[in-house]
């Protein structure tokens, strides 16, 4: 008979998650277990991302009970993003996907994305449903994908998604992307139509978020201009508007001069004037760079993770 099973390569990004792996084990044996009444076998990658404290002997702890289980250790942190990439080279499944180390994302809402998966799906998302975050992180939140809608990729989900389950068709793309890429927004812009879930987000029970305001900043530059080159048609409209208000109030004070209506004053006003069109000027600089300094990355040959051990 053919054996007609199928197989769920589930990446595991660790950075300073001692506290939560062992839980988080428990609960993917759970998630093991229920897959398997499925037809569906469940495959481990972690992927230690040059964490400083025990996350590594906790993996290799896991390992020891479940020896199937991957364990990718990175020689230093190279963030979430390179190392989920790092373990997408390891995925044997049929389908995969990505889950965080700290027990925020339910492991049994995968089980639902599952179904949706073995129904035909070859996409599916969790979208939040609700945030139990500060109410300064919300507003960030909420602007960053109102610009994102705007600029970057339309009809995003309006709150945004961090469990996605990608059938293997979508494997190779994902790998291939370039350095820096936002791999939610990069897998939606694929194309492949994606089938919606709601979910709740849990509250984080073990150690602190990593998840600094300057990644976040870091990463939203990464998103727009890996995504989209409206900034610099924003900044090229802006100049060019600039450049005809200033020609045409050049032309109304040379006009003004020749009909003897204006005198020689206003050095206050020029040098505000210099000072605010110089700024202007480096941050479009600035722009510029940002996007140089992308196909500057992609093309140096520079690896975009280092592996230092692989336990297989």
């Amino acid at each position: 008979m053919t054996d007609h099973r199928k197989t769920l390569s589930l990446v595991v990004p660790v950075y300073y998650n001692a506290e939560s792996i062992l839980e988080l084990h428990s609960e993917l044996e759970s998630l093991s277990r229920r897959l398997d009444s499925r037809g569906v076998d469940l495959e481990l990658i972690f992927v230690n991302d040059g964490s400083g404290d025990e996350s590594l002997a906790r993996l290799l702890q896991v390992k020891q009970l479940r020896p199937a289980t991957k364990v990718i250790n990175l020689s230093r942190n190279f963030g979430a993003v390179a190392a989920s990439k790092t373990g997408f080279g390891f995925v044997t499944g049929d389908a995969f996907t990505v889950i965080a180390a700290d027990l925020q994302d339910p492991p049994e809402q995968i089980l639902e994305m599952v179904d949706r998966w073995l129904a035909g799906a070859k996409f599916v998302i969790s979208v939040r449903a609700s945030r139990k975050d500060p109410p300064v992180t919300r507003l960030f939140a909420w602007i960053y994908y109102r610009i994102v809608d705007w600029m970057v990729v339309k009809n995003y989900p309006a709150g945004g998604f961090d469990l996605m389950l990608m059938d293997r068709a979508m494997l190779q793309y994902m790998i291939g992307s370039t350095k820096n890429t936002n791999p939610n927004m990069y897998a939606f812009w694929l194309g492949f139509t994606p089938v919606k879930l709601p979910y709740h987000r849990r509250e984080r029970r073990h150690g602190r978020s990593r998840w600094t305001f300057g990644k976040k900043l870091k990463f939203f530059v990464d998103t727009v201009s890996g995504f989209s080159v409206t900034p610099l048609r924003i900044l090229s409209l802006f100049g060019i508007g600039v450049a005809l208000a200033s020609f045409a109030y050049g032309a109304s004070v040379a006009v003004s001069a020749l009909l003897g209506h204006v005198q020689v004053r206003g050095f206050a006003t020029l040098a505000a004037l210099i000072s605010f069109f110089s700024g202007l000027i480096l941050f479009m600089l600035g722009a510029l760079g940002e996007y140089l300094w992308r196909v500057f990355d992609a093309v140096n040959n520079k690896p975009e993770a280092v592996i230092e051990d692989v336990f297989l």
